[in-house]
């Protein structure tokens, strides 16, 4: 999959693609129908398989004080796109240009001139354009005058409602990783770059790896079951804390701790990412390190048998 950074002065390969179009974080099973959608008119017309996509997210432009929300970091969109066939990840910059588009100027300048879109695919509940004027049917409008095919992809959903970003991060925001991942297709994952911390854990029996969260969405604070895999690809079964260890100090900013079952090697300063496969129970404070350090031995036991009749 080739990844493009802007929509100016584009090499004629990189242009002439069917285009999903969205910010499509999560790249749920509702942002799957969408990019089916371009799928399917790419192979009518020979023509590459794209998505469209925003950096930064715009709601990080307009609403910058709103609590952390990204379901993924842009690599993991990529990877998740690749997956599904991608040929080429258009990455627009949302600066104040762009924010500056009306509907129309979008269309024409983006999509038409910048891109030379042969299709475009959008979901049913899309908005573009400065002040968010435009919908499916200008989109529809547009590409009969552009002279691009447009498609349209309705709702989808299971008995809890449609799948969409923000059911995503409600369900993690309240410690249900298993619904997330059932409107994701895949479980939440966080990646992150291994942090030295104050190694206590090593100290006290299960050493743990710390990530940063950074502009993750926060999910409840508590014992996960966990999934990491590491760069070489291996994928180890754990257990871990999202929160700000009250018992120890109470760290300003939430992290990730998790401790990998039977694992003893030194991934400092590597990207490992870590799946929530089940909330075990709420974060706590405890009297003390032993009562802690018991406490742990038994998530560690509960997240393995969650865990190891899967992987092994």
């Amino acid at each position: 999959m080739r990844i493009v950074h802007g929509w100016k002065g584009l090499e004629p390969a990189e242009r002439g693609a069917s285009v999903a179009l969205g910010n499509f974080d999560g790249v749920h099973k509702g942002h799957q129908q969408v990019i089916a959608g371009a799928a399917r008119a790419a192979g009518e017309l020979k023509a590459p398989l794209g998505v469209i996509s925003f950096e930064p997210h715009p709601r990080q432009i307009f609403q910058p004080g709103a609590p952390a929300f990204r379901i993924m970091q842009p690599d993991q969109q990529a990877r998740a796109l690749a997956a599904l066939g991608v040929d080429i990840f258009y990455v627009l910059p949302f600066d104040q240009e762009m924010a500056n588009l009306s509907d129309r100027d979008f269309a024409i300048q983006v999509l038409h001139e910048g891109l030379g879109v042969r299709h475009v695919a959008v979901g049913f509940d899309i908005s573009f354009g400065k002040g968010r004027t435009g919908s499916p049917q200008t989109m529809r409008a547009y590409g009969q005058e552009l002279g691009f095919s447009v498609s349209v992809a309705q709702a989808v959903g299971d008995e809890g409602g449609k799948f969409s970003s923000t059911a995503v991060r409600e369900a993690l925001r309240e410690g249900r990783p298993d619904e997330a991942a059932a409107i994701l297709g895949r479980p939440f994952a966080i990646e992150g770059v291994v942090e030295r911390g104050r190694q206590l854990g090593r100290k006290l029996g299960f050493p743990t790896a710390n990530v940063a969260l950074t502009d993750y969405v926060i999910p409840r604070f508590g014992v996960y079951a966990t999934r990491t895999r590491l760069p070489d690809g291996r994928e180890i079964a754990g257990v871990a804390n999202i929160g700000v260890n009250p018992t120890v100090s109470g760290d300003i900013a939430p992290r990730l701790e998790v401790w990998l079952f039977d694992f003893e090697e030194d991934i400092y300063d590597q990207v490992i990412e870590t799946d929530l496969v089940a909330f075990l129970r709420p974060e706590e404070k405890f009297d003390g390190l032993e009562a802690m350090t018991a406490q742990v031995m038994k998530d560690a036991d509960q997240a393995r048998a969650l865990l190891l009749p899967d992987i092994g």
